[in-house]
């Protein structure tokens, strides 16, 4: 850990002291019956710093959970673009990498026959070319770490258009029986395979003819950077509300997953975290993670427990060397979460590395377009790629909702 990231979880557990400070002084004049609109407005000041630091914080707890998933993705990516029939097991990399920028900046009639011919091999049949293994490692690679979602996530990587996954419908039941009793099949365990699609979904980008003709401007790192960025607001829309209709399933949207009531149709309460933590089978709760949004990260932040203890606890309060926690577990931001507001359900816990599958599928096709934007000058860049979500068990995760 550098030594900035240091200062800056001491600095975060300092504006934290002031914060508690200023929140007590406000809940003690709540308790009178006096104004707080001075105290209001220190206290709108203390979080708007503590805010700066979260952005710190959400980096280092999403680069924690991706430590393994990133190298697990990658890792297996490797593995299925080297497989027989996928375009690439016969290609030199730096060899296909130069004919498909070549192609991005100048279309086929830029390519020699050779830099046609390997192009050729990886022709997605729905139009463009496939990218190379190399730029979609990267380009997943940077979707996962701007994705908060993905970092809590179980992500599997495949070639097809879905994967099969085995769902267990029952569970045998267990029977007493004498010693020289007959022992009888029990009914009730069913194991059936449940599908989960990879849904398509694109992104544009237009780069102008200048920037295209200049050999020193760095085309690879700024489409790939662009449908990044897109991909994964995209998908995290998805991840938390997608209907499943051409779309990932939210988790958000699942009936299937229970949730606990706040007690209250105006706020949530330090009691309500607790029992949506206590909840869910301890095996769940262990690795459990929050998600909510920043607007009521700033609400959680002034719930104190039976005890008069803040339910927030920074890094530096934990050590120094550890992410911040609610209740002593981490959290994450995830800005397509609803706010709280009545009958709304604006947290999520459980283990999501359980409960929620990701799927994405390695390839990549990139349609080059020159005549949509050629009267500005641009050139526009279709990417298109295929992702699916799906919960996969609901008992792992819990919502809480605010009373209707």
């Amino acid at each position: 850990m550098s030594e900035d990231v240091k200062n800056a979880i001491q600095e975060m557990g300092s504006t934290f002291e002031e914060f508690k400070k200023v929140n007590d002084e406000r809940l003690e004049k709540l308790e009178k019956g006096e104004s707080t609109a001075y105290v209001d407005e220190k206290l709108a000041k203390v979080e708007a710093k503590m805010d700066s630091y979260e952005d710190i914080n959400q980096k280092l707890t999403i680069a924690e959970a991706n430590a393994e998933n990133i190298k697990s993705q990658l890792e297996k990516l490797e593995t299925v673009v080297k497989r027989p029939n996928s375009g690439f097991e016969s290609k030199q990399v730096d060899e296909y990498m130069e004919a498909f920028d070549r192609y991005c900046r100048k279309g086929l009639e830029g390519l020699s026959d050779t830099e046609k011919k390997a192009l050729t091999v990886s022709n997605d049949s729905t139009g463009g070319y496939l990218a190379p293994p190399e730029y979609v490692r990267e380009l997943i690679k940077d979707v996962t770490e701007i994705s908060p979602i993905r970092s809590i996530a179980r992500v599997r990587s495949t070639g097809q258009r879905s994967v099969q996954i085995p769902k267990r419908t029952g569970t045998f039941a267990a029977q007493w029986v004498a010693e020289s009793g007959t022992r009888s099949e029990t009914t009730g365990y069913t194991v059936g395979l449940e599908e989960l699609p990879a849904h398509e979904y694109y992104a544009l980008v237009d780069i102008s003819e200048q920037d295209l003709e200049d050999t020193v401007f760095d085309l690879e790192a700024e489409m790939q950077s662009e449908f990044a960025t897109q991909f994964a607001k995209a998908e995290g829309t998805a991840f938390v509300s997608g209907n499943a209709v051409g779309k990932p399933e939210g988790f958000m949207t699942n009936s299937s997953v229970s949730s606990v009531d706040t007690g209250s149709n105006t706020a949530i309460t330090a009691d309500s975290l607790i029992s949506l933590v206590h909840n869910i089978k301890s095996d769940y709760g262990r690795n459990g993670t929050f998600v909510f949004n920043r607007s009521t990260l700033a609400e959680i932040r002034k719930l104190k427990d039976t005890a008069g203890q803040y339910v927030f606890q920074t890094g530096m309060m934990l050590g120094g060397n550890m992410v911040n926690t609610i209740l002593g577990q981490p959290y994450v931001e995830a800005t397509d979460m609803p706010s709280i507001a009545q009958n709304a359900f604006p947290v999520a816990f459980g283990d999501f590395s359980k409960a929620y599958m990701i799927v994405d599928r390695v390839a990549l096709a990139v349609l080059r377009d020159p005549f949509t934007q050629a009267t500005t000058g641009n050139v526009r860049y279709i990417a298109r790629r295929r992702v699916g979500g799906q919960v996969i068990l609901p008992e792992a995760i819990n919502k809480l909702k605010v009373t209707a």
